[in-house]
């Protein structure tokens, strides 16, 4: 694990959502002020000295991390959200799932051309949910300056690998999946 004093607030759930896995569940940070208020602390300290226009999240739990986050930096705020969800034009990309495909889509109009976004979520795995984010970000003209997550499973090597020429940061890592 990464020594972060956030792992204390992270619950791990044997056997959900099926046998043999032990679930990390970030919503224990959320269940209390200060463990929340200790993420947002560190997300900001992994932001020092970067530049940034507006930080864009996907839903759901990113909304409650990057809102938070970009009320605390100042900026304006970039939902992300599955097909149907987002009343304007918007753009999308597919990626895919354990078990599937999705899409994530986002405002047409919600980045203009140079700007610096950080794009936030609440757990890396596979990395399918943020590269497709990061498409969004890039086929609009922005700049994905980094990437932040509440918490990493480094056993799926997205990192290192799928996210490989992003600068990604994780508050809690994780060896396994």
């Amino acid at each position: 694990m990464s020594g972060s004093l956030l792992e204390k607030y992270v619950k791990e759930v044997p056997n959900f959502p099926r046998p043999g896995v032990l679930f990390r569940d970030v919503t224990g940070i959320l269940d209390s002020g200060e463990g929340f208020r200790l993420a947002m602390i560190e997300m900001e300290r992994a932001l020092a000295g970067v530049q940034i226009d507006k930080v864009a999240a996907p839903d759901s739990r990113g909304f409650i991390f990057g809102a938070a986050l970009a009320d605390r930096l100042r900026c304006a705020f970039v939902p992300m959200r599955k097909p149907g969800k987002l009343p304007r034009e918007t753009i999308s990309e597919e990626y895919d799932l354990e078990y599937g495909r999705a899409q994530l889509h986002m405002h047409k109009d919600a980045l203009s051309q140079g700007e610096r976004v950080v794009l936030v979520d609440d757990l890396l795995a596979t990395g399918g949910t943020a590269l497709a984010g990061a498409k969004l970000i890039e086929r609009l003209g922005g700049k994905v300056v980094k990437m932040i997550f509440a918490i990493e499973l480094e056993g799926f090597g997205a990192a290192k690998g799928l996210l490989a020429k992003y600068d990604v940061a994780s508050l809690v890592k994780y060896p396994g999946k």
